[in-house]
């Protein structure tokens, strides 16, 4: 027997093994487009390797291999790359220009220059370098109500000069 009789006879039987395959795919996937996308796939795979099927194993089984590890395959690569896991920039509605927030900083750096030095420097202290207020009170040489004080009087000279930030 020829390679292309050989060739033709599989092809045929493997036609005629379609409806077997629906079937078997339909065990995978309750979709019917799903289950028709994987015996699509399941025929492609066994048409370009028909080379590698051996004589005298049963056609059907072979077929059947080839759409379970058709399956598995699919279905790893699915687990491993669901969509939607992670935040897009095409999911948000709208993104702020930079330019807004150049504007909030220069605004909020001009009212931190025109604080009175020690509300700047208690800002500074504990703020910016994070130092707790007993740390502030040592440094100032002053009470640590007096750094809260002062600390909360900056803050409300800030809000005041600058507005709601949040808008």
């Amino acid at each position: 027997m020829t390679d292309d009789t050989k060739t033709s006879r599989l092809q045929a039987e493997i036609i005629s093994l379609i409806p077997a395959l629906r079937a078997f795919a339909r065990r995978f996937h309750r979709s019917p487009n799903d289950a028709d996308d994987l015996v699509q796939e399941t025929l492609v795979k066994a048409l370009a390797n028909l080379d590698r099927f051996r004589e005298g194993t049963h056609l059907k089984s072979w077929l059947f291999t080839i759409m379970r590890n058709a399956f598995c395959s699919s279905f790893g690569i699915a687990r491993r790359e669901t969509p939607g896991l992670t935040e897009c920039v095409s999911d948000r509605r709208e993104i702020p220009p930079p330019q807004h927030w150049r504007l909030m900083a220069r605004e909020v750096s001009e009212a931190y220059e025109a604080m009175p030095s020690y509300y700047r420097e208690v800002i500074a202290a504990v703020v910016i370098a994070g130092r707790s207020y007993e740390e502030a009170a040592r440094e100032f040489d002053c009470a640590v109500g007096t750094v809260k004080s002062r600390l909360s009087r900056a803050r409300t000279h800030l809000v005041n000069q600058c507005g709601d930030l949040n808008d």
